[in-house]
């Protein structure tokens, strides 16, 4: 039995095979509507999320299983004061497999060592969001065809973003990756992730404007600044619209240069840039459930 925490506990090789499953997918959802018949998903959110959660959901529903589940803590027995560890426990005999988010880092780490179901991590703190990196990944090898030889700029709420932290910690094992931290001084990119950089000698460049840098990205990573990430309000009132991509910015950009966001966005892209063919975020959206459904599969050991 498998469980996935972090985008690096698959093998290169391994995630080749989960994106061909995901792309065959794509191409004939009706060969995979029934592969998870009488199979249940539960998803465990002790924190908020639209996209992730009924993500997941729409991928086991598209496979032919069904959702048990809740979206908040407060409507779990965590309001009572039940451990994780008891709630993977009882999870265990109602599901056969589990996506948990959580506020704490590592709390889906301590299911994963309670269950006897397969433990997906879907998002923990500001650590680590394994099922947005795989979406990352598909999305960029679907539409670049590769996923080697490229600029890519990640602009925003680089220090608690766990998005930026897990496609950065998953990308470092293909060849010739260049990366741009675009961030304000106080979200800058933590240093545990620029020595790591640097030891591995893989190029990176921390600017503060994305107008400079913008010519020559192959990709731009646009983040929110979180609101639920910062300890006062003034700091992120400050800082929330520090960075909005907009029809001037795209000027700059080449042709075949891809907007992704992991998503919700606020104020950080402009409207006006959804009607850019650049901007992916949306059909990134899509590739997300293509990317869930392969996971499900997998780590249930279904093979079609």
């Amino acid at each position: 039995m498998r469980h996935l925490m972090s985008p690096l506990d698959f093998t290169t090789e391994e995630l080749d095979k989960l994106f061909q499953l995901a792309n065959d997918i794509e191409n004939n959802p009706k060969k995979y509507a029934h592969c998870c018949d009488g199979k249940k998903l539960a998803t465990c959110f002790y924190e908020p999320s639209t996209r992730t959660r009924l993500s997941f959901e729409a991928a086991m529903i598209n496979l032919g299983g069904s959702v048990i589940g809740f979206s908040s803590a407060a409507s779990s027995s965590a309001s009572k004061g039940e451990s994780v560890s008891d709630t993977i426990r009882m999870i265990s005999c109602y599901a056969d497999i589990c996506a948990m988010r959580h506020p704490k880092e590592g709390a889906p780490m301590v299911a994963a060592t309670k269950s006897s179901i397969p433990v997906v991590n879907a998002g923990d703190g500001g650590h680590q969001h394994p099922t947005q990196t795989l979406t990352d990944l598909l999305t960029i090898r679907s539409l670049k065809g590769r996923l080697n030889n490229f600029t890519i700029g990640l602009c925003g709420d680089l220090k608690f973003g766990r998005t930026v932290h897990s496609l950065i910690s998953a990308l470092i094992r293909y060849e010739n990756i260049s990366f741009v931290f675009i961030s304000p001084e106080e979200l800058r990119i933590p240093e545990y992730i620029t020595e790591q950089l640097k030891e591995l000698n893989i190029p990176y460049e921390e600017v503060i404007r994305l107008e400079e840098v913008m010519p020559k990205l192959d990709l731009l990573y646009m983040t929110r600044v979180q609101q639920e990430r910062f300890f006062n309000e003034e700091d992120y009132i400050r800082l929330k619209d520090f960075y909005i991509l907009d029809k001037a910015k795209m000027s700059l950009a080449k042709d075949d240069m891809l907007v992704l966001h992991p998503l919700p966005r606020v104020n950080e892209i402009s409207v006006e840039v959804d009607d850019d063919p650049r901007a992916a975020y949306f059909r990134q959206v899509q590739y997300g459930v293509y990317a869930r459904m392969a996971l499900i599969l997998t780590l249930l050991e279904i093979e079609v």
